[in-house]
């Protein structure tokens, strides 16, 4: 087999916060990718100039001959591609920040991908996500479209059903939680099996087995451990014990949605505006350090944000604490962890380019591998991925105490995709009354005239005022 060496990598959505992050993986692994090129598209081009810079950055700290560019035109950046990494906010953090505040305000926690913010994150992305999906099949046939857009799950069942790009969607949740599940027990994480079932950010582990041998009654034993499995003390131990499934951190906003919600507004906000205030705070830094020349403060001064968004993570949602109270930094080296948003996505490329075949919980079309739900459904799952193939594995039904719940959530996605293409305002509402963290039809009206008139049709914010 001829060993490939001249891969594009395109990533849209390459003027977010977390693309040089990306860029330090693909380089990282270019060998095994076969990458010789990284090109990035945003439609904001101060924001791209900025993350191409340090990008670039980036790649000299740590040596490597990764090619790195900012395209022109998204087509441009999906051209000729092999993998097209997908990462967009229709509206940008100030939308997130505006969507969460107004669900505050009517009485719902604000998340960007759960509840009211992220039905209304759905329904603005899912047309553009398709619309560059087509563009990915046109100019693209052959590459995997990688799906980092929220709420992915959704997103990566509207461009499955609607397009015949080969999309897989990716979210670095359940790894993270696998991770943290191996520390507790004080084992490497290569040695620990987790059973997982769910959707994006709706999934749980059933089941934890060490070298073979079944350990989930050990783990579900020590309160201590179980404590250890979140940045944030999100669930009652003995919710988790009598459940039997450990939750990942999202499922915080079906079952503690009260406390969620006072907590934002105890604090004042949500995570979206504590994010746009330090995102503001990062633009600044940065762009005065690269116009400066001092591309090695800036990569510091961007090591030193993602470990204060990581170590602040959920701190306001399960404390009322915030990313600008101190001692919530992570320590370490924030390029090096072994999980994390990048990581995923490098683990699932270099899968699919057959280099490194592995075993990795993705989005996918299920396949008949969870019986509970139809074939063409995207679940999160632990699938086998190897070279241009995801094959779902096969688990058993999905517990009664969570049976309900994902099945409302895909009758949502169903639902909430097909008021998009439909351009049905009723079919939008009856969406949000089908999810089972909104669940009534009065509020619906006045969200989502709120929240979809955040955003125009060219997806800028008309946020005015402070956001949280």
């Amino acid at each position: 087999m001829t060993v490939r060496t001249d891969r594009k990598i395109a990533l849209v959505g390459g003027g977010g916060v977390r693309s040089p992050l990306v860029v330090f993986g693909v380089n990282d692994a270019a060998e095994a990718l076969g990458a010789s090129e990284m090109v990035l598209y945003d439609p904001d081009p101060a924001r791209l100039a900025i993350m191409v810079d340090l990008g670039r950055a980036i790649v000299s700290r740590f040596g490597g001959g990764l090619r790195l560019r900012g395209a022109a035109s998204l087509e441009d950046c999906i051209e000729g591609a092999d993998f097209v990494l997908n990462s967009i906010r229709i509206g940008g953090i100030a939308g997130r920040a505006a969507d969460e505040r107004t669900a505050i305000e009517h009485g719902y926690p604000g998340q960007e991908t759960t509840g009211p913010a992220g039905v209304a994150m759905a329904l603005r992305t899912v047309p553009v996500a398709i619309e560059q999906a087509r563009l990915v099949e046109r100019l693209s046939p052959e590459a995997w479209l990688v799906n980092f857009t929220n709420p992915a799950g959704l997103v990566t069942q509207a461009v499955s059903d609607h397009s015949k790009a080969r999309i897989v969607g990716i979210c670095d949740t359940p790894t993270e939680l696998f991770h943290n599940i191996a520390r507790a027990l004080g084992e490497p994480a290569h040695e620990v099996e987790c059973d997982y079932v769910g959707l994006n950010h709706l999934g749980w582990v059933r089941g934890v087995r060490v070298r073979g041998e079944d350990v989930f009654d050990r783990l579900l034993a020590s309160e201590e451990r179980l404590r250890q499995l979140y940045l944030a003390p999100l669930f009652d131990v003995d919710m988790i014990r009598t459940l039997r499934l450990i939750p990942t951190e999202y499922l915080f906003f079906y079952y503690e949605r009260r406390r969620a919600l006072f907590n934002q507004r105890k604090q004042g906000g949500s995570r979206g505006a504590e994010i746009q205030r330090l995102n503001d705070e990062l633009l600044a830094t940065l762009r005065s350090r690269l116009d400066a020349g001092d591309g090695a403060g800036a990569v510091d001064a961007y090591a030193a944000y993602l470990n204060q968004r990581s170590g602040s993570y959920m701190k306001l949602e399960a404390e009322g604490g915030s990313a600008f109270d101190q001692g919530v930094s992570l320590q370490g080296d924030p390029f090096r962890v072994a999980t994390g948003y990048h990581r995923i996505a490098i683990d699932v490329m270099s899968a699919l380019t057959g280099a490194k075949p592995a075993r990795i919980v993705v989005n996918t079309r299920n396949g008949g591998a969870l019986p509970d739900l139809p074939d063409d459904d995207i679940v999160e799952i632990a699938s086998d991925v190897s070279l241009d193939a995801i094959v779902p594995r096969p688990i058993a039904p999905l517990p009664d105490a969570v049976s309900g719940l994902v099945r409302s959530v895909k009758a949502y996605e169903r639902a909430a995709i097909a008021s998009v293409l439909d351009g049905d305002r009723l079919g939008a509402r009856k969406a949000m009354l089908i999810h089972p963290a909104i669940g009534q039809w009065t509020p619906t009206g006045d969200l989502l005239d709120a929240m979809l008139g955040h955003v125009n049709e060219d997806g800028e914010c008309l946020c005015s005022g402070p956001v949280a």
